[in-house]
Order: C-alpha cells, then sequence, then structure tokens
C-alpha cells in the first residue's frame, strides 16, 4: 500500500466531502498528555464516542484512574457512584476539548459521546431518568447522550429529544430499526415545536454498527462454500464474502436521503432542525483478510460521521481514500442482499441477534468494571 501524500491527510480531507471523522477511544490521559489536542488540530477529528467497553479498557485496564478511586472511595461513594464521577469527569473534559469545534461550526459538530448504563436499555423509564442526570452533570451543550436503538430506546429518544437532550441513538443493525429512529427523531422534534421551543441547537446522530454484520454473515457464507459442489457455485458465494455490513450501511444511508428529503423534515427544518446525521460504527476491520480500512473507505458521503478507534484512525491517515463512495452503487448493494436472502441468509435475523448481543456485551462490560471499581475501591479503603 502507497502512503497518501500531500499537505491535506485524508482524515481532513472527508471534512470536505461532508463526513466527520470522529475517535471512539476515550482516556484520561488522552487529554492530559495533550493528544486529544493534536488530535483535533493534527489529524481533523471532530467528535469523541465512548461506551462501556471503552471505559472498561481505560478504567480497569490501566493505573491512571486508581488515585481517583481511592479520593471518591474515601468519601464513602460505591463502585456505580464512582464510575459515574469518573466518566462524567472525563466526558467534561473532552467536550471542552471539542468547544473550539462546536462554535466554529455552529453547533454542527464537536460532540462527545456518552452511554446510558445499558443494563437500562430495555427500562424506558429509567433510561429518560439517567439521561437527563447525566446531561445535568455534564452541563455542556456539545454532549450526546446514547441510548440503545431498542424497541424500549425510542420512546426515550422522542422525550429527550423533546427536552432539548442531544441523542446519540446506538446499537442499531437494521434498516427497519433505523427507519423508526428517524421516526422518534421527528416526533421529538415535533413534541419540542408543540411545546414552544426552539429546535436549533438539537443535535442526533444514529449509529449504524458495520463490521459486526460481517462477523456474522460471512461464516454462513463460509459453511456453504465449503459444501459447494462446483467451481461457479463457489465463485458466486465467494463473491458476497465481506459486502452484507457495507451494503446494509449503504441501504441505510437511501433510507436517511429519503425521510430528509420528505416534506415533513422540510416542515422541521423550515423551524431550524437539523438532519439526524447516520454514524458508521463499529468499523474497524474484524477480519484480516479485509483491507484495514474497508469500512471507511467505501461509507464516505455527506451528513455522515465514521467513528473509528486509534489503530483504524491511523490506518486511514496512512494509506486511506477520501472519496464519496457511500452511493456509487446502490444497485449492486440491494443485488447483493437480495441475493444472500435467496439463499436463506436472514440478514433481519442477524440483526436482531446482533443487537441482543450488543447489548449483552456492553452489558458484560459494565458489570465487569463495576468489579474492577469495587476491587480498586476496597483496597484504598
Amino acid at each position: 500500500m502507497t502512503r497518501t501524500s500531500g499537505p491535506v491527510r485524508p482524515a481532513s480531507a472527508l471534512m470536505a466531502l461532508g463526513q466527520s471523522l470522529w475517535l471512539d477511544y476515550i482516556h484520561r490521559e488522552l487529554m492530559a498528555s495533550g493528544e486529544l489536542r493534536r488530535l483535533i488540530e493534527r489529524d481533523g477529528i471532530r467528535g469523541v464516542t465512548s461506551n462501556p467497553t471503552i471505559f472498561e479498557q481505560a478504567i480497569a485496564g490501566s493505573t491512571a484512574y486508581d488515585t481517583a478511586i481511592a479520593a471518591l472511595a474515601r468519601e464513602g461513594k460505591d463502585a456505580r457512584a464512582i464510575l459515574e464521577a469518573l466518566t462524567v469527569e472525563d466526558v467534561t473534559a473532552a467536550c471542552d476539548a471539542f468547544a473550539p469545534i462546536y462554535e466554529m461550526t455552529q453547533n454542527g459538530d464537536g460532540f462527545v459521546s456518552l452511554e446510558v448504563a445499558p443494563d437500562l436499555a430495555h427500562d424506558t423509564a429509567a433510561t429518560i431518568a439517567e439521561a437527563k442526570r447525566l446531561w445535568a452533570a455534564v452541563n455542556r451543550p456539545n454532549l450526546m447522550i446514547k441510548v440503545p436503538g431498542t424497541p424500549e430506546g425510542l420512546p426515550s429518544i422522542t422525550a429527550l429529544l423533546a427536552e432539548g437532550i442531544n441523542v446519540n441513538v446506538t446499537l442499531l443493525f437494521a434498516v427497519e430499526m433505523y427507519q423508526r429512529v428517524i421516526e422518534a427523531y421527528f416526533a421529538g422534534l415535533e413534541q419540542r415545536l408543540a411545546a414552544g421551543r426552539p429546535v436549533e441547537g438539537v443535535r442526533s446522530v444514529a449509529s449504524f454498527f458495520v463490521s459486526r454484520v460481517d462477523a456474522e454473515v460471512d461464516p454462513q457464507l463460509e459453511r456453504r462454500i465449503a459444501a459447494a459442489t462446483g467451481a461457479d457455485e463457489r465463485a458466486r458465494l465467494e463473491e458476497l464474502l465481506g459486502t452484507a455490513a457495507v451494503d446494509n450501511a449503504v441501504v441505510a444511508y437511501q433510507a436517511y436521503e429519503a425521510a430528509f428529503s420528505a416534506p415533513r423534515f422540510r416542515a422541521l427544518m423550515a423551524k431550524g432542525a437539523a438532519v439526524q446525521r447516520p454514524l458508521w460504527a463499529s468499523t474497524s476491520t474484524k477480519n484480516p483478510r479485509y483491507p484495514d480500512t474497508m469500512y471507511v473507505d467505501r461509507l464516505i458521503g455527506p451528513d455522515t460521521v465514521n467513528t473509528v478507534p486509534p489503530a483504524t484512525l491511523r490506518a486511514f491517515q496512512d494509506h486511506g481514500r477520501p472519496v464519496r463512495t457511500i452511493d456509487t452503487d446502490v444497485p449492486g448493494a440491494r443485488r447483493r442482499l437480495a441475493a444472500l436472502a435467496a439463499l436463506g441468509i436472514s440478514l433481519e435475523s442477524a440483526t436482531d441477534r446482533l443487537q441482543t448481543d450488543g447489548v449483552a456485551k456492553f452489558a458484560k462490560s459494565f458489570t465487569s468494571l463495576l468489579a474492577a471499581i469495587e476491587a480498586k475501591r476496597a483496597a484504598a479503603r
């Protein structure tokens, strides 16, 4: 692979194409060392996302938080209260680092996302209550509260947006659920306007998880390839490997364009509403046979966000290809998804499993993190 040359780095070039690159990583040393500031100024990073797994790696996987944990333990805080204090402090610092981007883009970018506890994913009222508490605790306009895109999360999304709270809808895999999320976004803005409140400053993204779809679909294809009886059949099956995730996102973007160009949103836009940008999440490449930037290179388009872990950021800066790709082969995407369905590979079943597993994985990380904090808390006391 050749190294990108020239004065404009690929991540910065994405901005000209309408896409923002956010960092899917947070650690307090990132802020304290000045590295986050360098990523903003040098690499064009426009925001940060976090989740329970990221915080587990940061807090349980290092000693950087031990002094703070000990101090909070001496105040009598339990593990859950300590975790909230640590995450609020980190996210607040990150919000302050991105404040110039937020102001420069007139509330359009520079956001930092903080997720409600994953054990609340199926509890609407508790999600709303925790989201409001976190919003007040951070007290920064460029905060986004992450709410899982579960059926129980949909009314939470509407209620929070009606309150003027920015929402990052996370753990989306299915286009159908994404369309319901768009409906929840419209409803939240409409409720806010009906209450006589402005919508100009309210922002939201819909986080569509990408690479995990290939991780779910590819093994089903590989079993059929192993059982194939002819070279032609094997070749047709092999052509579908590593395509489901991007094609699913491409179709989701078509749903976005249809919804946000329709009369319902045009009426909201006339009142000052902004689009709810699709955000491509889980964009690190899980399969070593695939290019390490494929889930960035193939999903570039206007009004989108791609959130990447540090390794994927470095790879894209080194050899990424910043050209518009999100809608260059929509018929091909639909044809390949139809071919999967004809083989009996249900994308709906796969995405349902992925959302259930995604909630469970974040809940497991959350539980593990609380246990690690409790151990550090006990040692400190």
